[in-house]
């Protein structure tokens, strides 16, 4: 990536399209008290307000956890359309659900991606782009690799949650086709770890809607990113259309955004749609070219069958998927 690394109504639909768990309030999914974590106040920690306004983009590993930027190929319009309106976007201090990933690379570099909480059964499930997490599947070094819901400011209001060890679910064809070829599977899933105070994700910030098979036009579309190196996150209000690839080395169908000012770091970042008097998440900044080459028009992958299965993968505990070589 080169800058960031009709809703259906009918009732009968709901139940096949909706993965949704009931929201409970309380210290733990459990009931159980809680009690402080000894990795998340070490994170906590580490996640200084310096390192984390210092973090750069995940998009800017071009040759190192990423795969090499995609050959040319024919020409291939990714951008605004010529007299296409591009909504504003504006930076605000953030909503609960919706926040960052800090982690270190393999130099010690910080890096960052945008990421939100869906509901799951465990209340610690938190959703992304493939190639912001791909590089920690299975038992990779984690290198301080935590979600840090609602940042802005420097501050960390619901504090740090680790991401628990193989907690990271990236689909097998991402892994095997790699982040062009496979950009349709563009979407992740990390297990966290209850933060420093030992609540669980869900329970500290609530937890969106997961909606796949909705199709491809969405409106409103409220959409957050997290730019690498500012203070606070973007928002957005647009609507999603269908985008029919014509880059052979980015095949596929996407939904499409047009919001100004995504760049680097919003990769990740939740599309969100109003859905019975809350917010459901219909995609994440990704997909074609992973997400976009410019900070006008972004993408996601769709999310159909292969994100109803990657999710109960993750909800399950199993094995997590990873590179076959």
């Amino acid at each position: 990536m080169v800058r960031r690394s009709r809703i259906t109504r009918s009732a009968a639909a709901l139940a096949a399209l909706l993965i949704s768990v009931s929201f409970v309030q309380g210290a733990s999914a459990n009931g159980a008290p809680t009690r402080p974590h000894t990795l998340a106040v070490q994170l906590n920690a580490y996640w200084t307000p310096a390192r984390m306004t210092a973090a750069l983009s995940s998009d800017a590993l071009q040759g190192a956890e990423s795969d090499p930027p995609a050959p040319a190929s024919s020409p291939t319009a990714d951008g605004p359309e010529p007299g296409e309106y591009i909504p504003p976007s504006q930076a605000f201090d953030g909503m609960p659900q919706a926040g960052t990933f800090f982690w270190t690379d393999a130099t010690g570099t910080g890096r960052t991606c945008s990421g939100s909480v869906v509901r799951s059964p465990g209340h610690a499930l938190v959703i992304s782009a493939g190639h912001c997490l791909k590089g920690y599947s299975g038992t990779s070094p984690q290198r301080n690799l935590a979600f840090v819901p609602q940042y802005h400011d420097g501050l960390k209001p619901f504090g740090v949650f680790p991401v628990e060890n193989n907690g990271v679910y990236v689909s097998q064809q991402y892994y095997d086709l790699g982040e062009h070829a496979g950009a349709e599977y563009d979407f992740a899933f990390a297990v966290t770890e209850p933060n420093q105070d030992g609540r669980l994700v869900q329970d500290a910030v609530g937890g969106l809607r997961l909606l796949t098979g909705t199709g491809y036009y969405h409106a409103p579309v409220r959409m957050i990113g997290y730019p690498a190196n500012t203070q606070k996150p973007l928002e957005c209000w647009s609507r999603t259309t269908k985008w029919v690839s014509d880059d052979p080395a980015d095949p596929g169908t996407f939904p499409r955004i047009a919001c100004d000012g995504f760049v680097g770091g919003t990769s990740g970042g939740p599309m969100l749609v109003p859905w019975l008097g809350e917010w459901a998440v219909i995609g994440v900044i990704g997909g074609y070219h992973t997400g976009g080459n410019t900070p006008q028009v972004s993408y996601s992958a769709y999310f159909g069958a292969a994100t109803r299965t990657l999710y109960q993968a993750a909800i399950a505990g199993a094995p997590p998927a990873g590179p076959t070589s």
